[in-house]
């Protein structure tokens, strides 16, 4: 059984196809990464997968069971998470309610009225010291660097256990040393079970921390396989640098 895949997925804005027939697989237990130029359909993929947008034709599955058409609360349920090229946290909230608000079952004003406490609250500040943020738990996540959100939001993904998960862009707007232990995380994190999808344009990042590369051009996949043999792919270098 393949543990996750797409079969001629599709969609359509207007007359342009964003994403055209694209048959994707990833294995279980691999750091995979979705690369391709500007507007090849990379992220337009991930809305689709996460329900987030629906897809005009097309399967996903995942684990073996289809996961296309159900909201983004139903694909999460199903163990599959996702970042954000842009993050989406709640600025005013601070860094430690952050860190509940996917567990919980009641509304963010409910968690505003309670005190932050149980069982959650303690798992959520094994995740803050895992990624340095403990010192700033009662911070508002906005005024975390864009670094220290991102860390933040992957940090909230995992409390919610996600056995598969998207990451879009993490290294973007971030700097090296930060993008250090980003990539540092992942790799802990994929040793102890979590699968990776990434989609990146850094390449040297890509090319160092994944085992597995897809390449996009206009919303068709063009290429698949290790980083060494897309490196050298010539449909792969046409698509970046232009016939």
């Amino acid at each position: 059984m393949t543990y996750f895949s797409t079969y001629s997925l599709s969609r359509s804005f207007g007359g342009v196809r964003a994403v055209n027939d694209a048959t994707v697989e990833i294995e279980q237990g691999k750091i995979s990464a979705l690369i391709g130029p500007n507007g090849s359909g990379k992220t337009t993929f991930f809305n689709l997968v996460t329900g987030m947008i629906t897809a005009d034709a097309g399967k996903v599955l995942f684990k073996g069971s289809s996961i296309g058409g159900l909201k983004p609360h139903q694909v999460a349920l199903r163990g599959v998470g996702r970042t954000f090229q842009i993050t989406r946290l709640f600025r005013e909230m601070t860094v430690l309610e952050n860190m509940l608000v996917p567990v919980r079952r009641f509304g963010v004003r409910e968690l505003l009225k309670d005190a932050v406490g149980g069982s959650e609250a303690a798992r959520a500040m094994l995740w803050l010291d895992r990624v340095g943020l403990t010192k700033l738990q009662g911070e508002p996540a906005a005024n975390l660097s864009y670094g220290q959100q991102k860390l933040l939001e992957l940090a909230s993904l995992m409390m919610s256990e996600p056995e598969l998960v998207l990451l879009d862009e993490p290294a973007g707007g971030v700097n090296p040393v930060m993008i250090q232990r980003i990539s540092g995380l992942v790799r802990e994190l994929n040793s102890e079970g979590t699968t990776f999808f990434i989609v990146e344009h850094n390449m040297p990042l890509v090319m160092d921390l994944c085992d597995h590369v897809v390449v996009f051009d206009a919303g068709i996949p063009i290429a698949k396989g290790t980083p060494d043999v897309i490196r050298d792919d010539p449909k792969v270098i046409e698509a970046y640098l232009g016939g």
